[in-house]
């Protein structure tokens, strides 16, 4: 049962844990051509596979496709399992997808947990990790350059607006002020600026949620998401199935946002009276109305799931 298989982690590895694999396995049922644009650990894409479907998969971290390749070997060798390396805000870009669409795709956004527990790739708040935070290693923009160079203004903003803080502009200025006689290079840096900006009751939640809010800027998450949403519509066959895992209300908001105006038969301003639009047919139909949590025992398991929002949307025929 897909039940059994996610409580007991059967699609589970050392390198990540996926999040709701029943949930997306039983929204995408039926898709035998399936786009999953955030690979990680392979996880999701083994539960496809075992399912029946064939995957193309797409990661901008060379480690995470290495890793699914090997477990995945098997499927790679059938020609049922293919991987390429790429954000899926330039799924237009990648010659291997052009003309291709699919019954149903898969974007699981954030980290993986093999990501997280690498001190070198510097997404934790462990003592000595580097801030680094590129999920793709050719970019070079890391954390560290972000926190060293942005203005108090821009600091704030970053702060405020990818981690919901609203003491954003203390600790930009606390940020600012500490750099001016040592470099932020490390975690301790960061943590020490939150613990002298908010107080000693400051503790991890508040290290996760604004060592998150610096990922999200230094990969740009939001901007490719936005970018990404579009393209991935237009590469549903007809009928075909989106499903967007989110883990942060931006994310969300813009994921919610997107469905519902895909799904609009007019695009007028609501409080326009009459419409001007010419009105048009809708691109497609919510499947959620609301975002699917995670259940209590997955997040028994695994405590990631705790802030995942899966939504799912259907392309007109």
């Amino acid at each position: 049962m897909i039940a059994s298989d996610a409580v007991t982690g059967r699609w589970d590895s050392s390198y990540h844990a996926p999040v709701m694999v029943e949930e997306v396995l039983h929204l995408l049922e039926g898709a035998k051509e399936i786009l999953d644009c955030t690979l990680g650990g392979g996880g999701h894409s083994e539960a496809f596979l075992a399912a029946g479907a064939d995957v193309t998969a797409l990661d901008q971290d060379q480690a995470a496709i290495n890793e699914a390749r090997m477990r995945l070997a098997a499927y790679e060798a059938a020609g049922r399992f293919r991987a390429l390396r790429g954000n899926f805000s330039d799924v237009d870009q990648l010659p291997e997808l052009q003309h291709r669409q699919f019954q149903g795709i898969l974007a699981d956004l954030g980290v993986s947990s093999h990501q997280i527990d690498a001190d070198e790739r510097g997404f934790s708040f462990r003592p000595g990790a580097l801030l680094d935070m590129r999920m793709d290693s050719r970019s070079t923009t890391t954390g560290a350059d972000l926190l060293n160079t942005l203005d108090e203004a821009a600091l704030t903003r970053l702060f405020r607006e990818y981690g919901d803080e609203p003491r954003a502009s203390r600790l930009a200025r606390g940020v600012v002020r500490r750099r001016a006689n040592r470099p932020m290079r490390v975690s301790d840096d960061l943590v020490d600026a939150i613990r002298g900006s908010f107080g000693p009751r400051s503790g991890p939640p508040d290290f996760a949620r604004l060592f998150q809010a610096v990922r999200i800027a230094v990969n740009d998450e939001l901007g490719a998401l936005e970018r990404a949403l579009p393209l991935l519509r237009n590469r549903l066959a007809p009928n075909g199935l989106l499903a967007v895992i989110a883990y942060h209300s931006g994310e969300d908001r813009i994921v919610k946002n997107a469905f519902r105006d895909w799904s609009q038969d007019c695009v007028c301003p609501p409080r326009q009276l009459q419409c001007t639009c010419g009105g048009k047919n809708s691109l497609g139909l919510l499947v959620t109305r609301k975002a699917i949590k995670a259940g209590a025992e997955e997040i028994e398991k695994n405590s990631r799931s705790r802030s995942a929002r899966l939504r799912v949307w259907r392309r007109a025929a």
